[in-house]
This record gives C-alpha cells, sequence and structure tokens, in this order.
C-alpha cells in the first residue's frame, strides 16, 4: 500500500481530503469535475438555494444514469440470448 497517496478534491465549494492510489486519482479528479459542471448547470436552470439540494439533485441524476445503464445492458443480453436461441434453432433445423 505504499503507492497510496493523498489527494484534496472540492466538490461543492467544500474541500474533501483522499487517499487514492495514482490509478485511481484521474477518475476521481473526472468525476469531481463532472459534479461540479453538473451544480452549475443545476444552480443556472433552477432557482435552487440551497447546495444540498443540488447535491441531491446530483446524486439523483447520477442514479438515474446508473440505473438505466443497467436495464439497457439486461436488455441487450436478453436480445442476444434471443438472437443465439433462434441461430442454435436454424443449426437445429439444417
Amino acid at each position: 500500500m505504499s503507492n497510496q497517496q493523498k489527494i484534496k478534491l472540492s466538490i461543492a465549494d467544500r474541500v474533501y481530503p483522499l487517499t487514492t492510489t495514482p490509478e485511481q486519482e484521474e477518475a476521481l479528479r473526472k468525476a469531481t469535475k463532472k459534479i461540479d459542471e453538473m451544480i452549475k448547470r443545476f444552480e443556472k436552470s433552477y432557482a435552487v438555494r440551497d447546495k444540498q439540494d443540488v447535491l441531491a439533485m446530483c446524486a439523483l441524476q447520477f442514479a438515474t444514469q446508473v440505473a438505466q445503464k443497467e436495464i439497457d445492458k439486461l436488455e441487450d443480453s436478453q436480445h442476444i440470448e434471443d438472437q443465439i436461441e433462434k441461430l442454435n434453432q436454424m443449426l437445429h433445423d439444417f
């Protein structure tokens, strides 16, 4: 664990010290940037006064994206299984 490093990330005007690996640092910084961009977008689009409300909206949007990707993945898997079954039936009939 000697490759652990301490970094500071700023989200919604608050600084969060973290210990991470160099490999994770870039992803953490990108995620932080994405969150801050989303916060600015929500603050600009809606009359939101409380940072906690904006952060809750960000969390909801991220969670929705994850859930939608899971749904899409399941649908894709089902479609692939259906296609494989059809191909198997065609081979069997041949």
